[in-house]
Formats: C-alpha cells, sequence, structure tokens
C-alpha cells in the first residue's frame, strides 16, 4: 500500500500508527482533531486507490438531514491544503471520488439512516464525527458493517467527539478501552501546534465570561455546570494552571474531615464529607465522600478505609452537629465522639451565612490544590453549584438547593474554618562571641 507523509498534531501520530480497528480523539475545541480525521480519511483513501483497492469512505454523524449537517466541506478544505490529495480527488459541489474511480466519499447520518449504512457498498472505512450522542444500538449496526479486509489492511471505525455525557455510548465503548487495537487519545486546544490567534481570543473571552461553560468547550469536560455556577471559572483557573492533579494527603498532617450533615430517613438530605489538609496557606483538598440515608456508621466505615482514624482525622461540623438524628435519637458530633474522634462544631453564622461562605471560597480558592480523582464527585457538585433565579423579574433567590448543595455547603465550611497561618517572630539566640 502506497505511503503518504502529512504533517499531524504530535498526540495523533500514534493514533494513527500501526494496525487498528478503531481509531479517535475526543475534546474541546480548537484541538484541530475534526481536520486532523478529515484530512486522514482522504489520505487512506489516497493510499487504497494506489494500491488497486476500491471502496467507499463513508463519513457519519448522529444527525444529518443534508449534505449541509455533513462533514462534506470540512473534506474538501482538507484535500485543498494538501497538494497531492487535490491532484488525487475530484471535488464537486456535492461530491468527492477520486480521479482514477477507485474511492469515492459517501455521507450518512446515523439517527435516521442507520439501515441504509448496512446496504453500503464495500466501506473501506467510517469516520462518525461528532460521534457524543450516537447510541449505543447504533454503533452496535454500524460495526459489523465494517467487515472487508485485504492485505495488512482491514475496515475501520473511526470516531472523533466532544465530551458531554459520562454515559454516551462512544464514553463507555471507547475513551478508556485497553484493547491495543482501539487507539483513541485526548486532544484539547493546546495540542494543536497550529492552534489560531482568533480561537485564542475566543478561548479567553469564554474563560472570563462564560466559565460555567468554558471546561466543556476547551477542555474536552463534561457538561457539569450551568449558568450562573458560582464556582465554575475557579475551577477552570484552577485546572489549566495544573491545581487539579495529584496531590495526596502529605502523612504528617491532621486530615480535616468537613462536613455537610445529612439523615437516615428515606428522604433525607445527603451527608458530605471533604477531606482537606491545611498546609501553610495550601488548602489541599484530598478526597470527597457523599451518602444519602446512611446511618452514621456507614460514614465511620468510609473513613476507616481511607485510614481517616481518630489518631489522625478530626472532624468539623455546622451548627445543626449536636442535634439529635430523628431516627437514631444521638447527635453526630456525640456519636462521632463516641467513636474517638475530636469534634468541632462551628457556630451558625446567623443570616446570609451560605453567601458567605461562596465569598469566602471564592477569596481562597487560589490556595485550593484537588487531588484529581478522589475529589472528582466534589468537583462536579461545586461546578453544578449555581444560584435560583426568578426568572420573570430577573434576579437572584440565592444557592439552588439541589443535589450539589450539601458537597457544596460543605465545602464551603471548610473556607470558614481556615485560618491565615500566623507568622512567628525570630528566636533572638545570645552572641556567644561576646558571653
Amino acid at each position: 500500500m502506497t505511503a503518504a507523509r502529512i504533517e499531524l498534531p504530535r498526540k495523533l501520530i500514534p493514533v494513527f500508527s500501526g494496525p487498528a480497528d478503531v481509531r479517535g480523539a475526543y475534546g474541546g475545541r480548537g484541538s484541530a482533531k475534526t481536520r486532523s480525521f478529515a484530512k486522514m480519511v482522504a489520505v487512506r483513501g489516497y493510499a487504497y486507490g494506489r494500491a488497486g483497492i476500491t471502496g467507499i469512505l463513508l463519513c457519519a454523524r448522529q444527525f444529518m438531514n443534508s449534505l449541509e449537517d455533513s462533514s462534506l466541506e470540512e473534506c474538501k478544505r482538507a484535500i485543498e491544503e494538501e497538494p497531492f490529495l487535490a491532484a488525487y480527488y475530484d471535488v464537486g459541489e456535492q461530491y468527492i471520488k477520486s480521479r482514477d474511480g477507485r474511492i469515492s466519499f459517501a455521507f450518512a447520518g446515523l439517527a435516521r439512516n442507520i439501515a441504509s449504512v448496512k446496504s453500503k457498498g464495500r466501506v473501506l472505512l467510517c469516520w462518525v464525527d461528532e460521534a457524543e450522542p450516537v447510541p449505543d444500538v447504533a454503533l452496535t449496526t454500524l460495526i459489523p458493517t465494517l467487515r472487508e479486509e485485504g492485505d495488512d489492511w482491514n475496515a475501520e471505525l473511526w470516531i472523533t467527539w466532544n465530551p458531554g455525557r459520562k454515559t454516551a455510548a462512544v464514553e463507555k465503548r471507547y475513551r478508556s478501552s485497553k484493547d491495543p487495537r482501539i487507539k483513541v487519545v485526548e486532544m484539547n486546544w493546546r495540542d494543536n501546534p497550529k492552534f489560531p490567534a482568533k480561537l485564542e481570543r475566543d478561548r479567553q473571552r469564554d474563560l472570563e465570561e462564560r466559565p460555567e461553560q468554558y471546561d466543556h468547550i476547551w477542555e474536552g469536560g463534561y457538561v457539569t455546570a450551568l449558568e450562573g455556577a458560582y464556582f465554575a471559572k475557579h475551577l477552570a483557573k484552577a485546572k489549566e494552571e495544573g491545581r487539579i492533579g495529584f496531590f495526596p494527603a502529605d502523612p504528617l498532617m491532621t486530615i480535616r474531615l468537613v462536613c455537610d450533615i445529612g439523615g437516615t430517613g428515606a428522604r433525607a438530605d445527603a451527608f458530605a464529607i471533604w477531606a482537606m489538609q491545611f498546609i501553610g496557606r495550601e488548602i489541599r483538598v484530598v478526597n470527597y465522600y457523599e451518602a444519602v440515608g446512611q446511618p452514621i456508621d456507614a460514614h465511620l466505615a468510609w473513613c476507616r478505609a481511607n485510614g481517616y482514624t481518630p489518631d489522625r482525622a478530626q472532624f468539623w461540623l455546622p451548627h445543626d452537629g449536636s442535634t439529635k438524628d430523628k431516627v437514631y435519637d444521638v447527635s453526630y458530633e456525640s456519636a462521632l465522639q463516641a467513636a474517638g474522634y475530636t469534634v468541632t462544631v462551628v457556630p451558625n453564622q446567623g443570616k446570609g451565612a451560605a453567601m458567605a461562605r461562596i465569598e469566602r471560597v471564592r477569596q481562597l480558592f487560589p490556595q485550593y490544590r484537588f487531588h484529581d480523582a478522589p475529589t472528582e464527585a466534589g468537583r462536579a457538585a461545586l461546578g453544578w453549584y449555581h444560584e435560583k433565579r426568578d426568572q420573570e423579574r430577573g434576579i437572584g433567590l440565592g444557592p439552588e438547593h439541589d443535589w450539589a448543595s450539601h458537597g457544596s455547603d460543605a465545602f464551603g465550611l471548610g473556607a470558614v474554618i481556615w485560618e491565615e497561618p500566623q507568622a512567628y517572630a525570630p528566636i533572638n539566640y545570645p552572641d556567644m562571641n561576646n558571653a
């Protein structure tokens, strides 16, 4: 098979190297993944045609009502960028085909025409762009149509997508696959060596003006934040600055287990715990726990499983920590003390406490370091925590009480209890030379 040389973003080189059944890339805007895949579709068609192989390059999307909704224009632009591709393909207003008659592009929408895909001719590869909404049933139907093979080649599935839901079919099937013949990589704006200055200005505007959308649009994050989210901008900044990463607990420092209290009834609020350490001015956030309707024994079991024993960890509770539970007739304060823990109940901050916690968190956010995987669920709550709005009057009504508020309230309590480290005066030792 004829080899074609072409420049690619460095991260895509292993994706297109060697044999594979699936090749793909996911991530945010400006990464060059779509243009790169469009170009590589044309390159692969060129190589097939030059090797005497005849067939179809199928470019699909979940939703395609007309060619205007397809990848046709993207493929045209990619071909125009490479003289050898422009010489090989005949590019018309509504078609792309090789001048030797061996290779033709086809475009299809999977949502309405998945059955027609099965009747296509000899499909050499299928590239599914914007694949996030493609359901599992469509992939199950599509994959068996890619059955062509020959000497040193086989039909392949290529996929590109911007992550939206953790439960999307492409996420479950391909994002973390260990199969060596599934080659998928994450790509974002910083992986594009030709990232345009115009897109950089757009990125900076979104970071400043639309922080609740920034992570999803530019960093390939899931949709986790709403308009008006209190901490979206701060989380995006923390990720950009590398403050979300490998920050495990310091074994020599106290673990502060900061809580928002739930109950044990069937309709109880969630019980949330943030495990934090105050290391100088750094607030290291090392773990997060949340449970609904569970007794205190379940919370203590999680603490013990993570090594947060009374000799190493202390609890901080909101003002209702001394209130007795309706089911077990014991307060969290007394139950935790009975388990051997030092417990501090933070006094009621009074009217406006929720907004005071929010402002305190915002003030301290540059000092936070998050241990990535163990705090993922908690950070999702922080990214969602938002203002409740009166749409008719256009005014804010304070924090929305929903699934995200319990973890966010506990996080705010952690900000309340943090204190600026005390500066110690230097010790004046006697001058032994003058003694």
